[in-house]
């Protein structure tokens, strides 16, 4: 058994809230400087140009990468032999806290969703805990815009619509969010489960890096399958047409019912931010 003390959680929590809003996973930046050389629309070409400025400005002025600081979305993969020492929700709520404070970055979470007063200080978190074997504690942090995760959509298809069914409805909410949620945008997709897991499976696709496909062939196929036909719908950066509406496709799938066909899709916007770190 290994304890690990819930300060070290609280100010692990703090730091990665502030390296998470300043600075994109490698793989992000790998992808929308990819898309820029690939691109052949002059517009969507200089805009994609102007994001890469704005992802180096951020990272070496030590400023947020973009003004909607989101939802401090924390993932912990706890090993079943760790002991915290301390209260484990609290130490992550403080860590936000701080975080958001010494980060100076923008506070947007209310207490309540329909009497809107702000808690001034982008807390609650929202936390996600999987249980894992081992010692290790790993920790995500991944700030969540809301202009990208309301154009976030669940369904529960018939199992007659089948895999058509699912490419249909991706297709569908890309063509419905158009430019809002600052495209090039990356799609977290759960299929199955229940009405909750697979909103849960759509958010978690999010976290796995855009060069590591679905390790099953058949769904590492639709991923690519997916990515070609929305970069083909010509909505582009930002809107503004060209042939990168979308950096990267993540599935993530279970078991479900045999009655069922649950499918959700978590739009995320090119500051697809997460940031790691293991205790």
């Amino acid at each position: 058994m290994r304890t690990i003390a819930a300060e070290r959680i609280r100010d692990t929590v703090a730091e990665l809230c502030i390296r998470a809003n300043r600075q994109l996973p490698d793989d992000i930046v790998k992808a929308i400087k990819a898309a820029g050389q690939e691109e052949s629309w002059p517009t969507a070409k200089y805009t994609l140009e102007i994001l890469q400025e704005n992802m180096a400005l951020a990272k070496e002025r030590e400023l947020p990468v973009c003004q909607d600081t989101g939802m401090a979305c924390v993932f912990l993969e706890l090993g079943q032999d760790v002991h915290v020492e301390g209260d484990l929700n609290e130490a992550i709520h403080e860590g936000v806290r701080r975080g958001y404070g010494e980060g100076y970055l923008r506070k947007s979470i209310v207490e309540d969703p329909l009497r809107r007063i702000n808690t001034e200080d982008n807390t609650p978190a929202a936390i996600t805990v999987h249980i894992v074997p081992g010692e290790v504690l790993k920790i995500t942090v991944a700030p969540k815009g809301f202009g990208s995760e309301n154009m976030s959509r669940l369904a529960m298809l018939k199992p007659a619509d089948g895999v058509e069914g699912v490419k249909n409805f991706v297709y569908e909410t890309v063509k419905i969010a158009g430019p809002n949620p600052c495209p090039p945008i990356v799609l977290g997709i759960g299929i199955g489960g229940s009405f909750d897991k697979v909103a849960a499976l759509a958010k978690q696709a999010l976290l796995r890096p855009l060069d590591q496909p679905n390790p099953d062939p058949y769904y590492a196929a639709l991923e690519k399958e997916l990515l070609e036909g929305i970069n083909e719908l010509g909505i582009g950066p930002q809107g503004f047409g060209g042939k990168t509406t979308a950096l990267g496709v993540s599935i993530e799938t279970m078991a479900t019912h045999v009655a069922g066909l649950p499918v959700a899709v978590n739009v995320s916007c090119h500051v697809t931010r997460r940031a790691s770190a293991e205790l």
